[in-house]
């Protein structure tokens, strides 16, 4: 989950590195929103005959979260990255505002 760095303008700080934490976020947010896109996949489909009936309504949400988990553990859609290159941006402004 490399971030390419920024053009930074002339006399300007260079650009800071990610701290794992900051990393984590970025694959969290992307997690959680793999996690709500499964739900609502899972929302559309129509079980028919072979329905796991209440159980298998029951637990849709906590597989989708855990799809969700598992896809962005495994490199995701590519929204980490661009979270994490947010992050930093207003990490960065709000260093220079001080």
């Amino acid at each position: 989950m490399e971030v390419p760095p920024a053009a930074a303008p002339a006399g300007a700080a260079p650009p800071k590195t990610a701290t794992p934490a900051q990393k984590a976020t970025a694959q969290s947010f992307e997690a959680v929103f793999l996690g709500q896109m499964t739900q609502l996949m899972f929302e559309s489909v129509q079980t028919g005959e072979f329905s796991g009936g209440h159980g298998e309504e029951m637990f849709r949400g906590v597989l989708a979260e855990k799809l969700g988990t598992a896809v962005a553990q495994k490199g995701g859609i590519g929204l980490a990255p661009a979270v994490l290159a947010q992050i930093l941006k207003m990490q960065e402004n709000a260093d220079n505002g001080r």
